[in-house]
């Protein structure tokens, strides 16, 4: 049987929503399909999907937070209206892999972007690969992140970073506050890429790795990797699809 399950966040506006959706909607008009009605910010809705792993489950996600971009916009008069008309897309997420200084290995999945972060008063000394080609020898800066698509709207664009389509299959490599050399503005790679982030001065210089919100410290080699075995279905109003608000991001950043 396909149910439906309404997930909210913990704060006020959040469970009044999810109070509503109880008392108004009666069947999941999704066949063959688990339908999470998720309703909180964008790094719920992050946290959401991560616990959610299955290819037969689909997200409708309605903000109670404050930009919201992965979410839909709730209305009384026609959210209720608007889910058996919502359209559906798949996205895959980013695997991150680091070791630590102490050769243990960590995992987790990203889907908006991995940061690297310098960890104390002093920028991180990286060098970029992907595969065996050099992306860049010598990077020091504040971090770098790579991110997804449908990440390229959100840090990524706070540090200049280039907005990708989100059929574009591709990622982007952008610095954070490059130090040397100046001029580098990062570089936009094929989604079947495999990045290699190695830090290069780990006693002096200790950097963080983070996939989203999930904090690797003291990393010492991460690679990341898109997996495309893995899709996290969203669903979307028809006037308001991930991909119409990431051609209006591009817009904005154009007229700015």
């Amino acid at each position: 049987m396909n149910k439906i399950f309404i997930i909210s966040d913990k704060n006020k506006k959040s469970q009044k929503i999810k109070n509503f959706l109880v008392s108004n909607i009666k069947k999941n008009p999704f066949k063959k399909l688990n339908l999470f009605i998720v309703v909180g910010g964008d790094g719920f809705m992050l946290q959401t999907l991560k616990r959610k792993i299955n290819s037969n489950n689909i997200f409708y996600g309605i903000n109670s937070g404050n930009y919201g971009f992965l979410m839909n916009k709730f209305s009384i008069k026609e959210t209720v209206k608007n889910l058996p008309k919502a359209k559906m897309i798949s996205i895959s997420p980013l695997e991150m892999m680091v070791i630590n200084k102490e050769n243990k290995v960590k995992k987790s999945l990203a889907i908006n972007e991995v940061s690297i972060l310098r960890q104390s008063r002093q920028a991180a000394s990286l060098q970029i690969k992907n595969g065996s080609k050099t992306i860049i020898k010598k990077l020091v800066s504040d971090g770098v992140l790579v991110s997804t698509p449908a990440g390229s709207t959100a840090y990524n664009l706070s540090v200049h970073g280039p907005i990708l389509s989100l059929h574009s299959k591709k990622m982007s490599i952008a610095p954070i506050s490059a130090f040397r050399p100046r001029r580098w503005r990062g570089k936009i790679i094929s989604d079947k890429s495999n990045v290699v982030i190695k830090n290069l001065d780990i006693k002096k210089r200790p950097i963080s790795a983070v996939a989203d919100n999930f904090e690797v410290r003291n990393a010492k080699i991460i690679k990341i990797k898109s997996n495309k075995k893995i899709k996290f279905n969203l669903l979307y109003d028809r006037n308001r699809s991930l991909q119409k608000k990431i051609k209006l991001e591009q817009i904005r950043k154009e007229i700015n």
